[in-house]
């Protein structure tokens, strides 16, 4: 064991001096972390929906008619203002700018839905309404449709013989559908990071990949420069030497992830949860990524090659875990892809963020030892290149 620690100090004293993990474990990733938060800033900002006008043209004493420009006004998240002017102007005020939508109620609106007879309300939608507008739009067909609805009920009750006071009860809750139309802002599911947050969280990941390969080059870099036969010729198992490069990449792992997603949380606000439950996060996933080094010492001969494939492995599983930007995907690609642990870290960060504790990281947890323990299985199976 004294002999490990030995090996181990060494390798962190001379990786610390020659600054390559301060450069790509820490220096880049958070001049990453700021370019990208400044391409894609205003992804956390909420959409606020902006106070709108409709200019509307509807029947006077037309009781369904009015349960429409009701249904609007009476839509909680937004601002609206219904001006009512006469049919010839409604398209006018709309491409005027005066007004975001323009709504067109015909004459006889109430009498021809009651009767069944075919009616239209026509609808102008005015330039740059955004959002606004197609909520509006969506407001005003859902009220159609019921209104549609209730007034075929009312006329199949007619058919049926139902008294006229049935009926006209009937046509008073087709009208008052306004009321029971509402549109309220809400939140997003609990266990979600922010677009910050998947942007630290991202970031930390990936470059993880890159801090714990520092330990595979220095074991390929010993057998390059003949001193891993003198390590190997001193009083101790091979499989110390080995362990002790593993548990540098993996010491620096943890550092450099729990560096990046201190600093990440701090500049860009962002609230990772529960302390404890985010280091258990941080020892699985570099225990994952670190089992990765030994299948890269397995094929690679040299230290330069062993750079070029940990490089390779760590984009294609940063980009796929959603480093930079989710990916969708469906089927057997969506389950590759959560079996990525840069994807279940960031799956793990979300749920801390959201309250949970380490007792809700089964699943993520799960993911990456069953990642580990492949890499291991893999490593044994797949002939060393480099001893060749």
């Amino acid at each position: 064991m004294r002999q490990l620690f030995m090996i181990v100090g060494f390798d962190l004293r001379q990786r610390i001096r020659d600054r390559s993990v301060l450069l790509f474990g820490l220096v880049v990733p958070l001049a990453l972390m700021g370019v990208l938060n400044l391409l894609f800033s205003g992804l956390d900002e909420s959409t606020e929906l902006q106070p709108v006008t409709v200019a509307a043209s509807v029947p006077a004493d037309d009781p369904l008619a009015s349960a429409i420009t009701g249904a609007l006004q009476g839509i909680g998240a937004m601002d609206v203002t219904v001006r009512e002017v006469p049919a010839d102007e409604v398209r006018d005020r709309t491409a005027d700018g005066d007004a975001t939508l323009g709504i067109t109620v015909p004459e006889g609106f109430t009498p021809a839905l009651t009767s069944g007879e075919q009616t239209r309300v026509q609808i102008v939608e005015g330039d740059g309404g955004g959002l606004e507008s197609d909520v509006l739009i969506s407001v005003t067909r859902g009220t159609v449709d019921r209104l549609t609805a209730g007034a075929e009920a009312t006329a199949a009750g007619r058919a049926q013989g139902l008294p006229p006071d049935e009926l006209a009860r009937i046509a008073r809750e087709a009208a008052a559908v306004g009321d029971r139309i509402a549109l309220a802002e809400g939140r997003a599911a609990d266990h979600q990071l922010t677009s910050r947050g998947t942007l630290v969280a991202g970031q930390a990941g990936l470059f993880l990949l890159f801090t714990v390969g520092f330990g595979v080059l220095g074991l390929l870099a010993e057998r390059e420069q003949g001193t891993m036969a003198r390590l190997q010729s001193m009083p101790m198992r091979p499989s110390t030497v080995v362990a002790a490069k593993a548990l540098t990449g993996f010491l620096l792992g943890v550092f450099a992830t729990s560096f990046l997603l201190t600093v990440g949380s701090m500049l860009f606000g962002v609230d990772f949860g529960d302390v404890f439950s985010v280091a258990v996060l941080v020892v699985g996933v570099v225990a994952a990524a670190t089992s990765l080094t030994f299948v890269v010492a397995r094929i690679a001969r040299t230290a330069e090659q062993a750079n070029v494939v940990q490089s390779i492995i760590a984009v294609v599983l940063g980009m796929a875990g959603g480093a930079f930007f989710p990916i969708p995907a469906s089927g057997w690609a969506a389950t590759i892809i959560d079996l990525n642990p840069i994807a279940a870290f960031i799956a793990g960060l979300g749920i801390t963020s959201g309250g949970g504790d380490v007792a809700d990281l089964g699943t993520p947890l799960l993911i990456m030892v069953g990642f580990g323990a492949t890499c291991l299985l893999v490593s044994r199976l797949i002939p060393d290149r480099a001893a060749a």
